[in-house]
């Protein structure tokens, strides 16, 4: 039986065909999810993708937080599906408090767009199990609200935890607190990271690299296994 992965697209969404091609190279059967419906259509796990959902307007994801559909993701989330929020989607998750902080514009002000270094913190997600503890991957950046912010007893919290699941290397590209590029929830079954691991699956487009491939490759080895 094929693993069922829901992809929600919202008003503003611009990667949620991107996932879907992802997925579907991993081995899965994307299914698109729409943010007016609460059904999830019994898939086995979400992915919220990245995007400017409702313009970014009030904040990034703020609006989206309370689609109908997130009713149904918040639910099913605390219950143990796995969601994986990408760029916006990791906003929306905050928003939702699926994931603790909140995303805060960049500290120069601008959008930025580029590959990004990072480090694997955490490879016992549902979402990272095919990669290793320390591997270093290249995935494309591309945001304007993305720096990671928390207060420090959180912070320390998820340190000392293991819930950061990625870290920026060489260069903090939004000034996110920490060098924290992705995180998860105690359970490990929501991850949120700004970075854009569906532009990474094919050696001809985003950096060159299948780096982001894994994202998806973990997920569906998780719920076969399961």
């Amino acid at each position: 039986m094929t693993a069922r992965i829901g992809v929600v697209t919202f008003p503003g969404s611009l990667d949620d065909r991107d996932t879907q091609r992802a997925i579907r190279l991993a081995g899965a059967e994307p299914v698109a999810l729409w943010h007016k419906d609460k059904d999830l259509k019994q898939v086995d796990a979400v992915v919220l993708p990245g995007g400017f959902s409702y313009g970014d307007y009030l904040r990034a994801g703020a609006i989206s937080r309370f689609s109908p559909v997130m009713e149904s993701v918040i639910e099913q989330a605390k219950a143990g599906l796995p969601v994986l929020g990408i760029c916006n989607g990791f906003q929306v998750l905050t928003e939702a408090h699926l994931l603790p902080g909140a995303m805060l514009g960049n500290d120069h002000l601008h959008f930025i767009c580029r590959d990004q270094k990072l480090r694997v913190e955490n490879a016992g997600t549902a979402w990272t199990g095919d990669y290793r503890q320390g591997q270093e991957i290249h995935i494309p950046l591309k945001n304007m609200d993305g720096r990671y912010v928390a207060d420090a007893y959180t912070l320390d919290k998820l340190e000392a935890e293991g819930r950061v699941v990625f870290r920026y290397l060489d260069f903090n590209p939004n000034g996110s607190q920490r060098d924290i590029a992705g995180i998860t929830n105690e359970a490990g079954n929501v991850v949120g990271l700004m970075p854009h691991p569906e532009h990474a699956v094919e050696p001809l487009i985003g950096t060159g690299r299948t780096d982001g491939l894994p994202f998806f490759t973990s997920i569906l080895k998780k719920l076969v296994n399961a």
